[in-house]
């Protein structure tokens, strides 16, 4: 097929491996359009015919409509211009994709409910301004008024998510549990409590350098004798809730007493909340970081070697 020869519609099927039907189509709506008719009335192409429709084959693979089709085969639209074009609602459709794979998964995973599925759905469905909004509203009920010096502004940032553009399926339903977790009122009540504990472990007058807290102590103290096997009311368990009991006298600046054991079972506590373990876990996922080690486990040991110690006192473990 080539020179200035004329062919029928079935040539061209053939050719090209469209139907008969799918070129009667195209040539119907003008893009590739028959240079003239035989006597019979048939339809006849010339040979550019053929390259016009793998250009128009192709270009219905990348989902182009017709008419943007037709100004390419006419040449009033570059294809160049026009491929990148479709790259980028390909782009779109492959995020939008990602997220429904996300959202399924988890609906999956956890069995939920048509309510919960719905919940993620919206979640995840969220504009960049909305989850920025519901991120600020709830560090903002967690930390307002607690301190606003660059070294407390720094634990805030450490708790903020920060989902990128273009985020992976895992990092989807990460965001959707962080959403569910920051929208609890119990837990948000839960993370206040625990940032005033710490607000009230540091010094006074403005310090730029925060203390440590208690629950770096309880790591470091509890993580050892927890791995060598202590159980939490053995006498080997008595200093290390001594030192715990030392360190949360100085901080507050009141005597070891039951009361003030009192107030460090309820701080373990609070510390020792699974919700709190799982918020640091899909953080790390949503933000890229590497996975956090949990510290559940040392904090329920702390909790119980304070509680019999308290009950030996006679005193109860009731809390504050």
């Amino acid at each position: 097929m080539d020179g200035d020869t004329l062919h029928p519609i079935g040539e061209l099927a053939r050719r090209t491996g469209l139907t008969v039907k799918t070129i009667r189509f195209y040539s119907d709506r003008g893009i590739v359009a028959p240079v003239e008719r035989s006597p019979a009335g048939y339809r006849l192409y010339t040979v550019d015919a053929v390259a016009r429709l793998d250009l128009v084959r192709t270009l219905r693979d990348l989902g182009v409509d017709l008419p943007t089709i037709r100004r390419v085969v006419e040449r009033e639209l570059p294809v160049p211009e026009v491929a990148a074009v479709h790259a980028e609602a390909l782009a779109v459709q492959i995020r939008v994709l990602r997220l429904r794979y996300a959202v399924l998964t988890a609906v999956a995973e956890r069995g939920l409910t048509a309510e919960e599925s719905d919940l993620m759905h919206r979640l995840a469905r969220l504009s960049e301004e909305e989850r920025r909004g519901l991120v600020g509203d709830f560090l903002d009920a967690v930390f307002e008024g607690l301190g606003a010096d660059s070294a407390f502004a720094g634990i805030r940032r450490s708790m903020t998510p920060e989902v990128s553009g273009d985020p992976e399926a895992e990092q989807v339903r990460a965001w959707v549990e962080w959403a569910e977790l920051a929208m609890d009122p119990d837990f948000r009540a839960c993370v206040r409590r625990m940032a005033q504990d710490h607000a009230t472990e540091q010094p006074r007058g403005g310090a730029a350098v925060l203390r440590r807290d208690v629950g770096a102590v309880v790591r470091d103290r509890v993580g050892p004798v927890l791995a060598d096997g202590v159980e939490p009311a053995s006498p080997r368990a008595d200093p290390v809730v001594a030192a715990l009991a030392a360190h949360c006298a100085h901080v507050l600046g009141r005597p070891d007493d039951a009361e003030l054991r009192r107030l460090l079972l309820a701080r373990l506590g609070r510390m020792g909340d699974r919700r709190r373990d799982r918020y640091v876990e899909v953080l790390a996922v949503i933000n890229g970081w590497p996975a956090p080690e949990s510290l559940s486990a040392v904090f329920d040991w702390a909790a119980q070697a304070v509680r019999v110690r308290l009950e030996r006192r006679g005193t109860g473990g009731r809390r504050p």
